[in-house]
């Protein structure tokens, strides 16, 4: 999971795109974590030219980074 935190690029390692190649995701904006929910954190990411979503403890571990 810490990783996740500092790193700026994730890979579904499922869903891929249409040539192939695993679906992409870039940081777009800065981590939320919780002082009282150390366990808990979002990540804004964009997807494509305007699909917007979040990584967080949920969905972790359905993305990789390289």
């Amino acid at each position: 999971m810490k990783e996740f935190l500092t790193a700026d690029n994730f890979y579904h390692k499922t869903l891929k795109n249409k040539d192939g190649t695993p679906l992409r995701a870039r940081r777009n904006g800065a981590n939320k974590t919780w002082k009282t929910r150390p366990n808990e954190f979002k990540i804004p990411v964009k997807r494509g030219l305007n699909q917007y979503g979040q990584i967080d403890q949920d969905n972790f571990n359905d993305w990789a980074v390289k």
